[in-house]
């Protein structure tokens, strides 16, 4: 029998606006449409353009790149962006999602503190991924670690796999600074598996979403059990460049992690000649 042949699976790789910080959303549409990116991930921070449905919407028609995810403000930074009221800016999310024509909102779990919307959390996203075709995936996120002290800051936790959602996001930088098993925790997805962040980590106590390959994390590994299962979500590059020392290094890591991840998605999936 001839060499098979390779076939590439059908899922979407896209830039997150994040991972050009601190240079703007609107050059993320840019350089994801130089390097080939399929679409986006907008980050809603505090960049207004993030926060502006039009504005997004002209980016997207100028250079020819979807927005494929629309990332919640969950952060703290973000605690006032669009609202304080977290069930709002699910709504404002959801809603920006059907506008633009993304496929999924990504939502952290809510902080310990936020202790009315914790509560009624999990049977809230539900709720609301009942109303709408865009899926709503939770993210695992990590205990926040001091030296030699932990907090648990998020709830109901920030193993999301403990709870009962319709679709989840996994994120490697948040599996490595959790320290916990990547591939264990796809396993647990199982196909409620809607979304990946993908990046790399050593350990560390800080999030330190490193470009893949560059970490110990399993990003080839998971890359390549997602080809073979036939995920077709989207894997989102989501890398910290604020270290970069210039817009063209910033530019070779994400078209390092782009290539990274087109190899690994597609060196798995092999088809016989006939």
């Amino acid at each position: 029998m001839a060499d098979p042949v390779v076939r590439i699976p059908d899922a979407k790789v896209a830039l997150s606006t994040a991972s050009v910080y601190p240079e703007s959303t609107a050059t993320a549409f840019e350089i994801a449409a130089r390097l080939g990116y399929d679409g986006v991930e907008i980050m809603v921070w505090t960049d207004p353009v993030s926060q502006d449905i039009d504005a997004l919407r002209r980016l997207s028609d100028y250079h020819q790149i979807p927005v494929l995810a629309v990332h919640a403000p969950c952060l703290l930074i973000t605690q006032r962006v669009w609202s304080s009221d977290p069930w709002i800016k699910l709504q404002r999310a959801r809603a920006a999602a059907e506008k633009l024509g993304a496929g999924t909102v990504v939502v952290h779990p809510p902080f310990r503190w936020q202790r009315q919307y914790a509560r009624d959390f999990v049977e809230g996203v539900w709720r609301m991924a009942e109303e709408t075709d865009v899926r709503f995936a939770v993210e695992n996120m990590y205990p926040w670690r001091y030296r030699d002290r932990e907090m648990l800051a998020y709830a109901p936790g920030w193993d999301v796999t403990d709870d009962d959602y319709r679709h989840f996001t996994i994120d490697l930088s948040h599996t490595s600074t959790a320290r916990t098993d990547a591939l264990q925790m796809l396993d647990r997805m199982g196909s409620r598996l809607g979304h990946v962040h993908l990046a790399d980590g050593t350990g560390s106590n800080k999030d330190e979403h490193l470009v893949p390959g560059r970490g110990d994390q399993p990003c080839a590994e998971l890359l390549e059990r997602l080809a073979l299962t036939g995920f077709d979500g989207y894997v989102v590059i989501e890398v910290n460049t604020r270290r970069a020392m210039s817009s063209a290094e910033r530019e070779a890591d994400l078209a390092e992690a782009l290539a990274f991840t087109r190899l690994h998605l597609a060196s798995a999936v092999k088809v016989p000649r006939g």
